[in-house]
């Protein structure tokens, strides 16, 4: 079973970090307000970064990762697809 990391751009502008193993249910998810609470209250919600990993360690490990860097780092993962 596949396990990604993923970063939702809520309608207020800001970024919400998490891990899954379908992106497109969990972006579906978030969208109908049974995501987290974060989301619930920034919807609609757009998925703009997705990973693979290659296990749910890796992916928890990526989530950790990714949502300690600064929203000039994320913009920048976005925009490159990955490489920082």
């Amino acid at each position: 079973m596949p396990f990604y990391c993923y970063i939702l751009e809520c309608d207020d502008g800001t970024y919400y970090t998490g891990w899954t193993t379908d992106p497109t249910r969990r972006e579906r998810q978030h969208n109908a307000g049974r995501g987290a609470k974060y989301t619930c209250a920034r919807r609609p919600v757009k998925m703009v970064h997705v990973e693979e990993a290659a296990s749910r360690s890796a992916a928890l490990k990526r989530e950790r990762v990714i949502k300690k860097m600064t929203r000039k780092q994320k913009r920048k993962l976005i925009a490159n697809g990955g490489i920082v």
